[in-house]
């Protein structure tokens, strides 16, 4: 299984607490390594990691770490990292072959939601990891990207402006080639090209699903409030590195 991490950007929220965001220490550790040890434990035999900020330093972390643990890791460093991430998923997508997983190098997940999805039927073009809790200590809700899933199980609507919505989008998806066509088709009918964007453009055609993770635990280490709150849990079994 393929695992692609967006890696690329500034980071602004946490710049007061560290340079790189992926590189920020949760527990004494890299926050991208808590990432990639999740994907791993899930069963991701290779990473591609698209690049942007602070790339070298980064990929000379991350080579290590796939030293450390044997799985291969390649990069892809972003054409202009100062663009929506739509771009990155393009840059990163392009070193895939069929299906892959598709997560953030600042979003901590139990590995069991990773494996949910990847146990699922095939995503055909795109599997939303989503939590109905839409509220909690470990939700950011003035940050977080809502979605309306309907009652059949697809996504009607994504964005962080909604304001009907009955899910928080997680970060973790499975996505298949059909992911980048639309965040192209997007681009191309003079969109932003985020991946929020392509995902509605799936949404809208009808071939975006959402798949709830029940009591699994997630957190998207954002800024420096929920650094210090994911310093509090990092010693639980679902959001520590293994």
């Amino acid at each position: 299984m393929n695992c692609l991490i967006l890696a690329a950007g500034l980071g602004t929220r946490l710049r007061d607490v560290s340079e790189s965001k992926p590189l920020t220490p949760l527990a004494g550790v890299p926050l991208i390594e808590h990432v990639v040890r999740r994907g791993a434990s899930a069963g991701v035999t290779r990473f591609v990691v698209v690049t942007g900020h602070e790339a070298d330093r980064l990929e000379r972390c991350l080579s290590g770490l796939a030293a450390r643990l044997e799985v291969p890791i390649v990069f892809a460093r972003a054409q202009d990292w100062t663009r929506p991430n739509g771009y990155s998923v393009l840059d990163g997508s392009a070193l895939i072959e069929g299906d892959y997983l598709l997560t953030m190098s600042d979003h901590l997940f139990d590995p069991a939601i990773a494996r949910a999805l990847a146990a699922g039927a095939p995503p055909k073009d795109l599997i939303l990891a989503v939590d109905s809790k839409v509220s909690g200590e470990l939700i950011d809700l003035d940050d977080a990207t809502k979605v309306a899933v309907s009652p059949e199980g697809t996504i009607d609507r994504i964005g962080k402006e909604l304001e009907h919505y009955n899910a928080i989008d997680t970060g973790v998806f499975m996505a298949g080639p059909g992911l980048a066509k639309a965040i192209g088709a997007e681009i191309d009918a003079g969109g932003v090209g985020s991946l929020s964007a392509g995902v509605q453009r799936l949404a809208r055609a009808g071939r975006a699903r959402a798949m709830d993770i029940g009591s699994a635990r997630w957190i998207d280490v954002d800024d420096a409030r929920m650094l210090a709150l994911a310093e509090r849990v990092a010693a639980s079994e679902t959001l520590t590195a293994s």
